[in-house]
């Protein structure tokens, strides 16, 4: 009897498990369809590289596929070192077992922080107390720190995926602490950092409120000027402002076109990071 309710028990959890995976498919595949569905009839090589017109009504979105770029771009430049450093500290630097928890513990916390909070945050400290006004480069800092504990705690976990006897082998030939990071820690880890990376990278590119408070503009802005006082525009900004003017068919004809070109840049960047990711799969079943 006992037997049969364990059964009973694990094939519920099985049916229910598949369920629920079913549902966020169907939800998330759905919701794919129908934005093409609505927005690949505005989509042409005229859309992609016009300016836009009438407030979006009418022209394309070259400006705004500039801005979202520079955007990652810079974002990339800057969160690269930084989140080296940071997981480097966290999986070797740091000997303390409470310690690490603790830091762990911060890296996942910041993760969770509602974007609208980085958004708040950085338009009172880059843009107002820094003085840095609307930027390009004050959007990258904010999108980089907001991706900073993914990308640190993805190089992080490959580096605690190495086993432990290639960095005991690597002391024991009298290689200092940065000739193991070089030479044996980033090169065994790569493969996690880079899928790490472009995850963030792909959720960092369809932020709207953290951009909306420091580095983009609806209109008005083509290529950067400078670094201060030097506004962008961008394609998940520009999709929210032609939204709210939905009672104007062409209007929001635009604004599901600009999400097709959204979406499609950040499929590329899923699937780039695709490759990466089933490296990490086989590493982690070979250790």
């Amino acid at each position: 009897m006992r037997n049969f309710w364990r059964k009973l028990r694990d094939n519920f959890f099985t049916c229910y498990s598949f369920l629920c995976g079913f549902m966020v498919l169907g939800i998330l595949g759905l919701g794919t369809v129908l934005v093409f569905h609505k927005g690949l009839s505005a989509l042409s090589v005229s859309f992609l590289i016009s300016p836009m017109k009438e407030s979006g009504i009418s022209g394309g979105i070259l400006y705004q596929i500039v801005g979202t770029f520079i955007t990652l771009i810079s974002t990339l430049v800057i969160v690269l070192p930084f989140s080296l450093a940071t997981a480097l500290f966290r999986s070797f630097y740091i000997k303390s077992v409470l310690l690490k928890k603790a830091f762990t513990v911060f890296l996942y916390t910041l993760n969770g922080v509602p974007s609208i909070i980085f958004g708040l945050v950085g338009f009172v400290f880059f843009v107002k107390y820094l003085e840095l006004g609307k930027s390009w480069l004050t959007g990258g800092l904010l999108l980089a720190i907001m991706i900073l504990p993914t990308t640190a705690l993805a190089l992080s976990e490959g580096i605690n995926r190495i086993p432990k006897e290639y960095i005991e082998n690597a002391s024991s030939l009298g290689l200092k602490p940065s000739a193991i990071i070089f030479t044996v820690l980033l090169p065994q880890s790569f493969a996690s950092f880079i899928s790490g990376l472009l995850i963030g990278i792909a959720r960092a590119i369809g932020e709207t409120a953290p951009i909306m408070f420091t580095a983009t503009v609806f209109a008005g802005a083509t290529f950067p000027h400078g670094i201060k006082e030097s506004p962008i525009l961008s394609l998940p900004y520009h999709i929210f402002n032609l939204a709210q003017e939905s009672y104007h068919a062409q209007a929001l004809q635009n604004a599901w076109g600009s999400a097709c070109v959204l979406i499609m840049i950040v499929f590329v960047l899923s699937f780039c990071s695709l490759p990466f990711r089933l490296t990490v799969h086989q590493e982690a079943k070979m250790s």
